[in-house]
C-alpha cells in the first residue's frame, strides 16, 4: 500500500489550471492521462481566487478542475491554498506583513507575505482551510491535503512587534521565571539581565554580536512559530476529513526549520527537490536528502516538487541533459519516495516561474521534454511493485537541528567556517560511493538497530544525548569540535568533549582552527597521510588509543585522531576520511549492496527486495550484479553483470 489511496508509484506535478482559460484544462487532462498521470497538486497559490472578498469564497472553478481530474482517473493534492495571503488581507491588516532585523516591514508582491505570529494571518488560514475541508470532504479526487508550500523558504522569520509578543510568551513557557531566562542567557554578561518579560526583544540588527543564547532560541522560536500555522490547519483538515493524509512539502535540508518536529506532526513526508545539473556532486547531495527524507518517519516519503529540466532562480539555470529528468527520478524512488512529481504540468507564460520548465513545456508535444514525459511516466507504471517498500541501513548519521543552529551561529565561534551540510557529505559521499545504505539520526533515537553511527558533528550535546550514544552497541564516530556546549549553548565544565568525555577518552584543552589555505598533515599509526583542512584541536588522551598524530606544525606530534574501545574521534577535518571509515565498516563487518567493485559515478542502493543501479557519470560502467534477476525496466534476464549507459538505470529484481 503507498502513501494515499492511489494504487502504485504516484506520478505527476504542480497544476495551475488558474494561470489557463478554461479550454486548455480539456487538453490538460487528456494529456495527462496520456502519460500516465495519477496525481495533481492543485491550489497552490489560489487564495485571491477561491476568496476574493472576506468570507466570499467563489470554489465553483476548483468544482470544475477536481471534477474533469476525477472524471480521467487523476487524484488531487488538494491545496488549502494558504501559502501566500490575497491582496485584500494584506491591504486590511498591514501589520501583517514580515519585518526583517533591520526593522524594514517587507512588502507584498512575491510570495509568503506574511507575519508567522500574526493572529490576522492565523485565523483566516484556519477559516479558508475550514471552508476547503468542508467543501471537498467528500469529493472523489481528494487523496492528500498540502498545507502551506516550502514552509521558510522566503519567510523564515519575522521581528515585528507581534513576533515579539510571541517569542516572550514562548520564552516565558520555556523557563518559568526570568531567573530561569537571565542564568540560561547568561545576561550578566555584557549587562543584560533582565527584571521585566516586556524588555525582550527578538535579536535584531544590534551594534555588535548578539547573546548567542538569544540567537539560538530565537532559531528554536521560529521553527516553532511556522510549526504553529501548520498545526493550526491540520487540526482542521483532520478535524473535517480524518481519513485524508495531511503534508506539507519540505526544502531538503533546510537550516531553518527542525523537520524532526515537523514530520511528527504531518501524515506523509513530502519533499521538494532541485539538484544542479551544472553541479557534478549534485547525485551524493540528493541522495542525502533523500535519505534524510525516508528516515523522518521510517517509512516511504514523497517527491512532491522537482525540476523536468531547467529551474528559474538560479544565477544561471543549466537544462537537463537527455536522460537525467529520469536518472534524478529513479534516484529518488530507490531512495524511499513513493511517487515522482514536478513543478509544473504545463510551462507557465507569465510570473517569476515563466522559464522554469515543465512536463509540458512551452513548445507543447512535438518537444523532447515532453518525449521524456511520456518515457518517465512508463518507467514509473513498470515499477509500481516499489509503492510501500522500505530500505533498511546498517549505518546512520546524527543531525541534529538545535546543534547546527549553534554551530552556525553569526559569531562568536572559534571559526565560521564548519559548516554542517559539508561536514555530513564528508562521510556521506564515501558510504554513497561505496553502496551502503543510510539513515539520518538524531543523537538520542533508539539506535540498537545500527553497527555504524556517525555523528559528523555534534557541537551542542546534552547529557541525555551523550548518554543515548554511550550506550550505542556498534561502532561509533564522532567529529571535532563535539560536546562544546549544553542546550543553553554554555560550555560543559571541564570543556570540550564536555559530557562525552568518558566514552572517548580524552579532552579538548585547545581549538587550533586553520587559517583559509593551509593545511595541517595528519599521519595515522600504519603511515597512511591525510590532509586536513579548516580545523584542528590541541587534544589530552585520557585513556584513548591514539589512531593519528599531527605532522608538522604547531600541533606536531599531537593526537589527532584517537580511538577508545569502540569509539572513534577526530579532532581535525581530513579532506578524505576514506581510511578512518573504511577501518571502521570492516570491524563493524559493514560492505556495500554490491560489493567493493561498484564502479565510480555509479549509484547502488536496494529498497526492498529491488536493487536500483544508477549511473550518474560521463561514460558508460559495467558493473557486476550479486545475483541474476529481471531488469524491471525493460524485461531483460541479467546475471553476472551488467553494462549501464550513461545516466541510464537498471532496477533488478532477483
Amino acid at each position: 500500500m503507498g502513501l494515499t489511496r492511489v494504487p502504485g508509484l504516484l506520478f505527476g506535478g504542480d497544476y495551475n489550471p488558474e494561470q489557463w482559460p478554461e479550454e486548455v484544462w480539456e487538453e490538460d487532462v487528456r494529456l495527462m492521462a496520456r502519460a500516465g498521470v495519477n496525481i495533481v497538486t492543485v491550489g497552490v497559490f489560489s487564495w485571491s481566487r477561491l476568496e476574493p472578498a472576506p468570507g466570499v469564497h467563489d470554489f465553483g472553478w476548483l468544482d470544475r478542475i477536481l471534477d474533469l481530474l476525477h472524471a480521467h482517473g487523476i487524484a488531487a493534492d488538494l491545496a488549502t491554498a494558504t501559502a501566500t495571503p490575497p491582496p485584500w488581507l494584506v491591504r486590511r491588516h498591514p501589520e501583517m506583513l514580515p519585518v526583517d532585523a533591520a526593522g524594514t516591514r517587507l512588502e507584498f508582491g512575491s510570495r509568503q507575505g506574511y507575519c508567522p505570529s500574526s493572529p490576522v494571518f492565523r485565523d483566516a488560514t484556519v477559516r479558508l482551510a475550514r471552508a476547503m475541508a468542508e467543501r471537498y470532504r467528500d469529493h472523489p479526487a481528494l487523496v492528500m491535503w498540502h498545507v502551506g508550500n516550502e514552509y521558510a523558504d522566503h519567510t523564515a522569520e519575522c521581528f515585528c512587534e507581534e513576533s515579539a509578543r510571541d517569542f516572550r510568551r514562548w520564552l516565558e513557557r520555556r523557563y518559568g521565571t526570568l531567573d530561569g531566562l537571565n542564568s540560561a542567557w547568561g545576561t550578566s554578561c555584557w549587562g543584560q539581565h533582565y527584571t521585566d518579560w516586556a524588555q525582550l526583544a527578538p535579536p535584531r540588527k544590534a551594534p555588535g554580536p548578539v547573546n548567542p543564547t538569544q540567537v539560538l532560541d530565537w532559531r528554536r522560536f521560529s521553527s516553532d512559530a511556522l510549526l504553529a500555522c501548520f498545526e493550526a490547519e491540520r487540526r482542521v483538515l483532520k478535524e473535517v476529513t480524518p481519513g485524508i493524509p495531511v503534508t506539507t512539502n519540505f526544502m531538503s535540508i533546510l537550516h531553518h526549520l527542525d523537520y524532526w518536529k515537523w514530520a511528527a506532526a504531518e501524515d506523509v513526508v513530502s519533499d521538494d527537490a532541485y539538484p544542479d545539473p551544472a553541479d557534478p556532486r549534485a547525485g551524493v547531495k540528493a541522495a542525502l536528502s533523500y535519505d534524510l527524507m525516508r528516515s523522518l518517519k521510517r517509512q516511504p516519503w514523497l517527491l512532491l516538487e522537482s525540476a523536468p529540466s531547467a529551474v528559474s532562480w538560479r544565477e544561471v539555470n543549466v537544462p537537463k541533459e537527455p536522460g537525467t529528468m529520469r536518472l534524478h527520478s529513479l534516484q529518488a524512488v530507490a531512495h524511499g519516495s513513493d511517487g515522482v512529481m514536478f513543478f509544473q504540468w504545463r510551462q507557465a507564460r507569465y510570473g517569476p516561474e515563466k522559464f522554469h520548465s515543465a512536463m509540458l513545456p512551452h513548445g507543447g508535444t512535438d518537444t523532447r521534454q515532453w518525449r521524456e514525459t511520456l518515457a518517465l511516466g512508463a518507467d514509473v507504471r513498470r515499477l509500481a511493485e516499489v509503492a510501500g517498500s522500505t530500505t533498511s541501513a546498517e549505518v546512520a548519521l546524527v543531525l541534529d537541528w538545535e546543534s547546527w543552529w549553534g554551530l552556525e551561529a553569526p559569531e562568536s565561534l572559534p571559526s565560521n567556517r564548519l559548516r554542517l551540510h559539508a561536514l555530513l557529505l564528508s562521510w556521506y559521499a564515501p558510504l554513497h560511493a561505496r553502496g551502503i545504505a543510510v539513515d539520518l539520526t538524531p543523537p538520542d533515537r533508539d539506535l540498537s538497530g545500527y553497527k555504524v553511527v556517525i555523528a559528523p558533528n555534534l557541537y551542542l550535546c546534552t547529557a541525555e544525548q551523550a548518554a543515548a550514544l554511550a550506550a550505542f552497541p556498534g561502532r561509533l564516530v564522532v567529529g571535532p569540535f563535539s560536546g562544546v556546549v549544553d542546550a543553553a549553548d554554555h560550555v560543559h565544565e571541564g570543556g570540550a568533549p564536555g559530557p562525552l568525555r568518558e566514552l572517548l577518552g580524552l579532552r579538548t584543552e585547545e581549538f587550533w582552527p586553520i587559517p583559509d589555505g593551509l593545511t595541517q598533515e595528519v599521519v595515522t599509526a600504519d603511515g597512511t597521510r591525510l590532509v586536513a583542512r579548516t580545523w584542528s584541536e590541541w587534544l589530552e588522551v585520557d585513556d584513548a588509543q591514539v589512531v593519528a598524530r599531527y605532522c608538522g606544525g604547531p600541533l606536531d606530534g599531537r593526537p589527532a585522531i584517537t580511538r577508545r574501545g569502540r569509539a572513534t574521534y577526530l579532532g581535525c577535518l581530513p579532506e578524505d576520511v576514506a581510511p578512518v571509515l573504511d577501518e571502521v565498516l570492516d570491524a563493524a563487518g559493514v560492505t556495500g549492496v554490491t560489493g567493493p567493485d561498484l564502479p565510480e559515478g555509479v549509484e547502488a542502493c536496494r529498497r526492498g527486495d529491488l536493487l536500483f543501479l544508477l549511473n550518474h557519470g560521463a561514460a558508460a560502467a559495467t558493473v557486476p550484479l550479486p545475483a541474476s534477476g529481471t531488469d524491471l525496466l525493460t524485461g531483460r534476464h541479467l546475471h553476472g553483470s551488467v553494462d549501464i549507459a550513461p545516466r541510464d538505470a537498471v532496477v533488478l529484481k532477483h
